[in-house]
């Protein structure tokens, strides 16, 4: 078996097209994915540099890579069984601005860039006003994004040619319009002049975008499998679902220069993405979060496994039809057919989906999927969502840490603000606190949700019937009502 890295393995040179700000499992398998075909069967003719968003170096296998790795597609496509590995050599190389700054601004130097992709998770748009112009880099996504545009802005002396279209993959409504906001915030935070800000406005365009494909990532269980096939040893491989969607709220006519349709890629310029985003994050992103730390504390490690679980698959259906969809104002038909297809792909037989792997930031998740969806509810019948209330008790309850019945670690991973505020609450021993200090976050809710008429109550109900019953037992009960 073979090392795989540029001597093994054919990796073309092009010119560097896109910078991506993320190294993860979700754009390798998505976006990079669409610009190796689009490589292969159009003229698009670029290369990706991969930007580490976060301070943690996390470019090891990539270096010892060079930057290539196999996507894996399992599922099903047009009622057929599909299993592909497609070699990926579009990134270029990969840089932690974090240790190579002066590297990671001379970026905005390369005359053909003409994309900038992103995914730091819902938490990453956000403004931080802590930021300042000489930070190296600035600790914000869009404060290091606003630091690149500026240097290229001088560099080619505000050259409107050299402007950049910008797709954040992030899911959040309106990411576009956000991140947007949040760099022209910096651009009077930092006084970078009007030239600056009328070259951004005018010459830079920044697209909302809505992104769907299911990416498990890297493949534990049949790792071995996958690289007796290959022929190399890939500590890279991503795996994902057979389906993918690119919503992009842009003019048509940017289909020339991203030209994914004329290679069958499911990719669509469309006047508002808004409809698209607000069924596809509440019906299947919504009942993700919501399914994750109720499965993991049920015992269950694998997606799939929780909707074919009784209990557990009762409780995802639950919220899915009884509670989501009934906040959407798409026709109902038309939200049940997209909620079956949703279920078929949770089901995947080939697709091992670690609920883990959905818990990273499950807070923010919660928010911007689940949460809306509660008030909506609660406005339309009058009645709290039980079943997600019931879903941000288990959330809560998995931020205690810990193990659960048979060993297995609960390792939360999110702000650390979070974690500590949850982790001091649950150390009162009273489920009141906690119920109080979830819903009065102000920091991640914007708003004390202790406000909202009952939720405290039901909350520290939920929380009270987890930590005497068990998950599965107080899931039951809960079902029963």
């Amino acid at each position: 078996m073979l090392a795989l890295n540029a001597q093994t393995a054919h990796k073309a040179e092009r010119p560097e097209r896109v910078i991506q700000f993320g190294e993860g499992n979700f754009l390798r398998a998505f976006a990079d994915w669409m610009f190796s075909i689009m490589n292969e069967q159009t003229g698009f003719n670029g290369n990706v540099v991969v930007v580490q968003p976060t301070i943690k170096d996390k470019l090891e296998k990539f270096r010892r890579q060079d930057c290539l790795y196999h996507v894996n597609l399992q599922g099903l496509d047009h009622g057929k069984v599909a299993d592909t590995c497609r070699l990926i050599d579009v990134i270029s190389r990969a840089v932690n601005p974090y240790s190579q700054f002066d590297e990671y601004l001379k970026l905005a130097e390369i005359p053909e860039v003409r994309f900038i992709i992103s995914n730091t998770t819902e938490a990453g748009i956000t403004f931080d006003p802590s930021c300042q112009p000489g930070d190296t880099p600035a600790a914000s996504y869009p404060g290091k994004l606003t630091q690149l545009l500026f240097r290229r802005f001088r560099h080619f002396r505000g050259d409107p040619a050299k402007g950049v279209i910008i797709l954040p993959c992030e899911l959040i409504p309106h990411n576009g319009q956000k991140l947007k906001e949040a760099i022209g915030q910096y651009i009077a935070l930092w006084r970078l002049g009007e030239e600056f800000e009328t070259w951004f406005h005018t010459s830079c365009r920044v697209y909302a975008t809505l992104v769907d494909r299911i990416v498990p990532g890297f493949p534990a269980k049949t790792i071995g499998q996958i690289t007796e096939k290959l022929q190399y040893d890939d500590q890279l491989v991503t795996q994902g679902e057979v389906f993918h969607l690119w919503v992009i709220e842009a003019p048509k006519s940017m289909a020339r220069e991203f030209p994914a349709a004329d290679c069958g890629l499911n990719v669509q310029f469309v006047d508002d993405e808004t409809p698209y985003h607000q069924r596809k994050v509440t019906l299947l992103n919504g009942p993700h979060t919501l399914l994750s730390p109720v499965a993991y504390l049920s015992g269950i490690d694998i997606v799939r496994d929780a909707c074919r679980d009784e209990t557990v698959g009762s409780y995802i259906r639950k919220v899915m039809y009884e509670e989501l969809l009934e906040t959407l104002d798409l026709p109902k038909e038309e939200l049940r057919r997209f909620a079956d297809s949703v279920l078929e792909r949770f089901n995947n037989p080939f697709i091992d989906h670690q609920v883990t792997s959905i818990m990273l930031n499950a807070f923010p998740k919660f928010a911007t999927r689940d949460l809306p969806g509660l008030k909506i509810f609660l406005e339309r019948k009058g009645c709290l969502p039980r079943g997600i209330v019931f879903g941000l008790a288990a959330l809560a309850t998995y931020y205690k840490g810990g193990h659960r019945e048979d060993g297995a670690s609960i390792r939360p991973e999110d702000a650390a603000e979070t974690i500590e505020l949850l982790g001091s609450a649950w150390k009162s021993g009273n489920v009141r606190t906690v119920a109080e200090t979830t819903l009065g976050h102000t920091g991640l809710w914007h708003e004390d949700l202790n406000a909202i008429p009952g939720l405290t109550d039901l909350l520290a109900q939920y929380l009270d019937d987890i930590r005497n019953m068990g998950m599965k037992n107080a899931l039951k009960q809960m079902l029963a009502q």
